[in-house]
């Protein structure tokens, strides 16, 4: 992909990036590593914690391998993962994870540790990363094409900034989705709440899912010692539980998952405080338009209870940052790449999708539950098929062919 040649007085940057998470500090370390000049603006600080159930699927791990990523979360203490249990109410299902399309364990490192990575990766790669600036606002031009931000750091002073295109990274809450008016294209129905923390002294077999009519939860080793151990239900249902308060939820919803789960958590060193999660719906958003893009959960937010938010994230980094490739190499003009951008997304995420929303309904019995997370594994497995193809030739074009399902 050749760089942008840009006359004098034009715009400094060429893409710039509002979100230094997963989705958008991945975007921006691949466009910089083509050479593009990009800016990338988060509020939060460097290496700040947020919402999250960290684990990556075999995609995730993929993708991190492949961008030359993955020994830093070993280097940083992440426990290597090599089993997956599913735990149902009258048996539980041992998986093992084997070396297949490069990977060989699974990874769930903290969003402190990940979310920095990707960030400094990003700037040494050469975008420009500005931590604690808030956006906005979008600066448009008298056709409406976005042309860039607006928006103040973290002392008050006024920050603008002007690109060709503008990428929105910036979460379910995207000021960017907001601020061009994204229709949502795509609703789910079901939605689950969630209550979490991180344990120590807990001993797991990997990653531990256990379902239930009406409840799930999770153990996920991550670094540190530490387990995260989250418990999820339905938001009406969590309002009740916590009445109690967060701690008495977290037990009564594991209790209820697993008597057995609840005694191993009971028995471990408690955290002094959870974090929680209300619930919201899947959707899928219109992601492009003149001047902008939306990636990650700015454009397609499924349900935490798949645990493969992360993955999305990586994933859709690397088909956005391929489209703004075309671009910027004359393959594609911006609207024909962005919206072959979009389609390879839904085709990749539809049923993934489907399945997650259905699961998130808790309107299952064990039997069916059992069908949805099998419908659930072979979405994932065609995401890293396809993911294993990208570096082939042409492959990923608006012809890109998937497996059905």
């Amino acid at each position: 992909m050749r760089p942008t040649t840009h006359p004098p007085g034009a715009s400094r940057h060429d893409v710039i990036v509002v979100g230094a998470r997963p989705a958008g500090a991945a975007t921006a370390l691949l466009l910089a590593r083509s050479g593009l000049r990009v800016l990338v603006v988060d509020r939060a600080r460097h290496g700040s914690d947020t919402v999250s159930t960290h684990a990556l699927m075999r995609g995730g791990v993929l993708q991190l391998t492949r961008w030359g990523l993955l020994d830093g979360l070993g280097r940083a203490g992440t426990p290597p993962v090599t089993r997956v249990v599913f735990h149902y109410p009258d048996d539980s299902v041992r998986v093992s994870i084997r070396p297949a399309a490069g990977v060989r364990a699974l990874y769930a490192p903290r969003r402190t540790l990940l979310d920095a990575m990707l960030a400094d990766a990003a700037a040494e790669a050469g975008a420009e990363v500005r931590f604690q600036v808030a956006v906005t606002g979008l600066l448009t031009g008298r056709d409406g094409r976005v042309t860039g931000i607006a928006g103040r750091d973290r002392t008050g002073r006024r920050v603008t900034a002007h690109a060709p295109l503008v990428v929105g990274a910036d979460g379910i809450r995207s000021t960017v989705a907001r601020a061009v008016g994204a229709p949502v294209v795509r609703a789910g129905g079901g939605a689950s709440a969630f209550l979490y923390g991180y344990w120590t002294s807990l001993g797991t077999e990997g990653y531990e899912w256990f379902y239930a009519p009406g409840v799930s939860a999770g153990m996920v080793p991550t670094n540190g010692g530490q387990v995260c151990v989250f418990a999820g239900t339905t938001p009406a249902r969590m309002r009740a539980a916590r009445t109690a308060g967060p701690h008495a939820a977290h037990h009564a919803l594991l209790a209820a998952v697993s008597p057995e789960a609840a005694g191993r958590v009971a028995a471990a060193v408690p955290p002094r405080r959870l974090r929680g999660f209300g619930g919201l719906p899947g959707y899928v958003r219109r992601s492009f338009g003149p001047g902008w893009a939306l990636v990650g959960d700015a454009g397609c937010f499924e349900d935490p209870l798949a645990t493969h938010g992360i993955t999305d994230a990586l994933r859709d980094a690397e088909l956005l940052a391929r489209a703004v490739g075309e671009i910027h190499g004359g393959t594609a003009t911006e609207a024909a790449a962005l919206a072959a951008y979009q389609r390879t997304r839904d085709r990749l995420g539809g049923p993934l999708f489907t399945t997650v929303d259905r699961i998130a309904s808790y309107r299952w019995d064990t039997d069916q539950l059992r069908r949805l997370l099998l419908q659930l594994s072979s979405a994932m497995s065609d995401q890293v098929e396809a993911l294993g193809r990208l570096d082939l030739p042409d492959e990923l074009d608006d012809h890109l062919v998937l497996p059905a399902g």
